[in-house]
């Protein structure tokens, strides 16, 4: 029998009944902890064997439970009952034998006579449709959404995109390109200054005579390259000698502002009658002449009284030029807020506001990270008819790549540029490359390089590392180094950043040996590693859950005298942040000043996501509040993470509530946000949701990635929807949808949740059959199937992996194994693993604690469950209603009625609602008894005990207890 003692005798207990349960334990002596001898580094409790219990073999359940078919099937398969998953099995088998699928389109299968008596004579069905048509197969009771199933419409912002086509070729040529080829086709030099696919050659040459072709150059910042006194003292050559004087004097040290209108009169002297524009010429000069000297302030001091003075003739010397570099000068300063208002003043005046004016006012909002602003004064210029110049477009389309604008909004400025006559240069089609970088779009950015070589532009450098960037975003690192040695087949040597982009593309799919070898390559040709290739290599160390291996690569960079960017300190702030390790995040955050380097936007959502996953909803909240105070504005990036940190934390509404914010703020959904959103989704199990959202993005809306479908198989797996979650399956392993590293992972997680040995290690086989790396959440997952089985060898196997390895458990592992431990009979180790943690110095969560109290009160040791509880309190963690339901559980199997009700007394008292698990085991207790009156007693009773239980609560007991006696 389970005693009570410790905290709960002076908790729970009434007065009256806690004296009398103080008495030693019968069920056996407490639990002693011994020590264990850790490594500093890193260590591993291993799993030890118990014994089996003498049981049964246990019946099949659930989707393994074999159910009746329908004659069809069972003339299909030749049995009258069958599991679910067996069943389409069997079909995935019969369709790849007779080879059913349509090769025009392998997501569709052509029935045969078998299959079209199964699908009720259809000719045609879809591999998702396979398993949504279960009906054909099973019965199926109708499933019914919740009301916020029901209720909640995710709203698309985005038309419908116009079909592909060239972006910039004459319609002559339209009829003749063909669709366009990734470069890896293309390796071997040809004669022409470019290097093409033997599709486009004819096309080439036949255009070749009527395009010029553009030799690569180096791009300079605009002005440079045209400043004839780069390096040398200020002189212009259009400013006059009353000009130069006048400059000499408000450089000097000694000018007062005050003496300004003396100082400046003299040019007025000199400029008597109509001659404005030397006037101006000598404006712009001093202007000019005055930014070089960094003083800026006194500028548009001298600005402003040219304005005042001049009003008459103020057009002819306050110049575009003038008004333009003026505005250059306040941007670089960070003053964008007074150019946009000196700006207004002038239209306001009614200045006439020219294309440059306008463009150094756009650029000086993008260059101070305003992308929104830009976007805004570039469709005000356009509303006012000032026609945007090639600069103008491809400061906007740059614009647009920053900020992840949908590629058919892009490609709408391109149709405008086009409309307005406006040529691209090479700049436009390296930033259309670049644009591509978020959204999975490679294969545009491989359309966008081969129309940027039919226009006649050659590749250059930049090229070749915005298109080698956009294809490591996308985790495709073999088109990448495609990319490389295209590059170097043409002649251009790769630099620190093509490096980078690649090390970066193999550090984004776990290939950490892959991205090493590219730094220890890169060194032998004499190209020096940089604060982001350290920082690189140190994310995807991180990511993979080797932080000994992230660490060795920091203490690396400081020998190397490389100091640490807001990047690296990013790094550090999640690697620690996802362990648990708060105290080591807060002080990477706090060692951010003390560098010169202050936090970024990055930062904090890094702070955000980091909180988000530990289920720290109050943390999101003040991190958020500190993020505004501290002057960031929440882009985009910021409403995803908030999505997915409030969904991680079980506060679904919360995340579509930032979804609405987001829209109504007048940020534009994209994949990012789509795939948080659907992420959100997942979580709750709401896959019919996730699939409508995944259809609307199918439809052209935006293209899915290999998260997209991580997503959905989540979403399957939380819904117990088993037959889709096969169905997309097949897809991915038929290779209809790549089986990306992350789909494979996803794959062991997902089947590993759902308790399907022999899926999960088929997908983790073929993982590793692949050549992919697994991470720290597959091997959880591994262990997590394993243990709960009780497969100690198993589990086992791939605690010595990791630790081989160089992987860092973290602490779902640690949790996993403690409840590995709690349901067997050395269920005592569950708290050697607990104190293993807390000498890692990592902080054990309510999982943690509370897999440990429910090892004890399922082995009756109340004592020690009670010390756990106290324990778990003075961390300062709120025991929830999983905590009180152990307790709750065990008093009331062991008969222990009176304490059980005084645990539901206290955990009311502290705010804790019970639920329906809380009073089940009351009521369940007493039928175990056949004390059916006492039941149906305390139910009647229960709103005296607990006055916010529901009459449908009440109504399910009373159910439950009649249950009992049919």
């Amino acid at each position: 029998m389970a005693v009570s003692s410790g905290v709960f005798a002076t908790t729970f207990l009434s007065p009256e009944t806690a004296s009398s349960f103080l008495k030693p334990s019968s069920s056996g002596k407490p639990g002693q902890f011994s020590p264990v001898h850790l490594r500093t580094v890193r260590t591993f409790t291993l799993a030890t064997a118990s014994p089996k219990p003498v049981t049964g073999k246990r019946e099949p359940r659930g989707i393994m439970k074999p159910r009746r078919v329908s004659p069809e099937m069972e003339a299909f398969v030749g049995a009258p009952e069958i599991p679910r998953t067996q069943a389409l099995k069997l079909i995935w088998a019969h369709i790849k034998q007779h080879n059913l699928q349509d090769p025009e389109n392998k997501k569709v299968i052509i029935c045969d006579e078998k299959l079209k008596k199964i699908f009720g004579g259809r000719d045609r069905v879809g591999f998702l449709e396979i398993a949504g048509r279960e009906a054909q197969i099973h019965p199926k009771t109708p499933l019914t959404l919740t009301p916020m199933a029901q209720n909640l419409s995710l709203p698309l912002l985005l038309p419908t995109p116009p079909p592909a086509k060239p972006l910039f070729l004459t319609q002559t040529n339209h009829h003749n390109l063909p669709p366009p080829s990734p470069p890896q086709q293309q390796t071997t030099p040809s004669a022409s200054p470019t290097t093409i696919s033997p599709l486009l050659q004819d096309l080439y040459n036949n255009n070749s005579s009527s395009q010029p072709i553009h030799q690569p150059r180096s791009r300079t910042r605009l002005g440079k390259s045209r400043d004839s006194n780069r390096g040398k003292p200020w002189s212009h050559h259009r400013l006059s000698a009353k000009g130069q004087q006048v400059l000499q004097s408000l450089i000097d040290d000694s000018f007062d502002v005050k003496d300004i209108d003396s100082v400046l009169s003299q040019l007025l002297d000199q400029n008597p009658g109509d001659k404005s524009e030397d006037l101006g010429a000598d404006l712009l000069g001093i202007v000019k002449g005055l930014g070089f000297h960094k003083k800026t302030d006194l500028a548009l001091d001298v600005f402003e009284w040219f304005r005042s003075c001049c009003s008459k003739d103020g057009s002819l010397v306050l110049s575009g030029s003038v008004i333009a570099v003026l505005i250059s000068m306040l941007g670089k300063e960070s003053k964008v807020s007074v150019a946009a208002s000196l700006l207004h003043g002038l239209h306001k005046d009614g200045f006439e506001i020219d294309v440059y004016a306008y463009t150094s006012l756009i650029t000086a909002y993008v260059s101070n990270g305003r992308y929104r602003e830009a976007v805004m004064v570039f469709k005000k210029m356009e509303e006012e008819g000032c026609k945007p110049t090639l600069i103008t477009y491809n400061v906007i389309l740059n614009v647009y790549g920053k900020m992840g604008m949908p590629w058919n909004k892009i490609m709408a400025l391109v149709e405008g540029m086009k409309s307005a006559g406006v040529k691209p240069d090479s700049y436009t089609f390296n930033t259309l490359i670049s644009c591509c970088r978020r959204g999975s779009l490679h294969e545009e950015a491989a359309g966008v390089f081969e129309e940027m070589k039919l226009a006649g532009f050659s590749p250059d450098k930049v090229t070749y590392n915005a298109l080698l960037d956009v294809y490591g975003k996308c985790r495709r690192p073999k088109e990448a180094m495609q990319v490389l040695r295209e590059m170097k087949i043409n002649g251009c040597l790769p630099s620190i950043v093509t490096y980078n982009s690649l090390i970066s593309a193999y550090a984004r799919d776990g290939l950490l040996k892959e991205a090493m070898e590219l730094k220890t390559q890169m060194v032998e040709i004499g190209i020096k590693p940089d604060v982001f290739t350290y920082t690189t290599l140190l994310s995807g160390f991180e990511k993979a859950g080797k932080d000994e291996s992230a660490m060795k690569v920091f203490e690396e960079m400081r020998s190397a005298g490389c100091k640490p960017n807001i990047c690296t300190f990013n790094a550090l702030i999640k690697m620690h942040g996802n362990r648990g390790n708060f105290v080591e995040m807060m002080k990477v955050f706090d060692e951010i000043n003390k560098c010169n380097c202050k936090p970024d936007i990055v930062t904090w959502n890094t702070l955000l996501a980091v909180f988000g996953q530990n289920g720290m909803d109050s943390e999101v909240s003040g991190v958020f509040k500190e993020m505004k105070r501290a002057g960031f504005i929440p882009e985009r990036d910021t409403f995803n993470t908030l999505i997915s940190a409030y969904s991680r934390c079980g506060s679904f509404d919360q995340a579509m509530s930032i979804y609405k914010r987001m829209l109504e703020a007048g940020v534009t959904p994209d994949l990012s946000t789509y795939n948080a959103v659907l992420a959100a989704l997942a979580r709750g199990g709401m896959w019919e949701q996730s699939e409508k959202i995944f259809a609307e993005m199918k439809g052209g809306r935006c293209k899915p990635n290999e998260l997209t479908y991580s997503s959905l198989l989540h979403a399957y797996a939380n819904g117990r929807e088993i037959d889709r979650m096969l169905a997309l399956t097949e897809e991915i392993y038929s290779g209809i949808i790549e089986p990306h590293a992350v789909l494979l992972k996803t794959l062991v997680l997902v089947y590993s949740k759902s308790d399907l040995l022999m899926d999960t290690e088929r997908a983790f086989l073929e993982l590793k059959k692949k050549g992919f790396s697994p991470d720290i959440p597959t091997l959880n997952a591994m262990i997590s199937i394993y243990g709960r089985r009780q497969m100690v060898a198993k589990t086992n196997e791939i605690l010595h992996f990791m630790n081989d390895s160089g992987f860092t458990p973290s602490l779902t592992t640690y949790n996993t194994l403690m409840y590995m431990y709690s349901r067997s009979e050395n269920f005592a180790r569950a708290e050697d693993v607990l104190r293993e943690i807390l000498a890692k110095g990592i902080k054990p969560d309510i999982i943690s604690y509370n897999t440990v109290i429910f090892a004890y009160c399922r082995n009756g040791r109340m004592k020690e469950a009670s010390r756990i509880f106290s324990e778990m309190r003075d961390s300062g963690l709120v025991p929830d209603v999983i905590t009180y339901n152990t307790f709750v559980a065990s008093y009331a199997a062991d008969s222990l009625f009176v304490e059980a009700l005084d645990v539901v007394r206290y955990m009311i008292k502290q705010g804790c609602k019970p639920n329906q698990n809380t009073y089940n085991s009351i009521v369940d207790g007493y039928c175990k008894l056949n004390q059916r009156y006492e039941a149906i007693t305390f139910v009647n009773n229960l709103s005296k005990l607990d006055p916010h239980v529901t009459k449908e609560l009440e109504c399910k007991l009373s159910d439950r207890i009649a249950k009992k006696w049919t």
